[in-house]
């Protein structure tokens, strides 16, 4: 079962998303949630500007952990 995502989680695109210049693997977080299984996804740059936001849906979207999770 995997984790559900929430607002502020750090989320990867698992694919490309052509019509916002979008790649897989590109990281992002969620902003807001639109609605169920469709998120809002702001992607910033390393210095912390926003070059892209989305609506994305869960399906295209990988949740990342930034700490240790203990594996099922």
């Amino acid at each position: 079962m995997s984790a559900k995502i929430e607002v502020l989680n750090v989320v990867a695109l698992t694919q490309d998303i052509p019509e916002h210049s979008l790649l897989r693997g590109q990281v992002g977080t969620v902003v807001e949630i639109l609605a169920p299984g469709v998120y809002e996804v702001e992607f910033s740059d390393d210095n912390g500007k926003t070059y892209a936001t989305a609506s994305v849906r869960e399906d295209k979207l990988m949740l990342l952990h930034l700490r240790p999770v203990k594996a099922a």
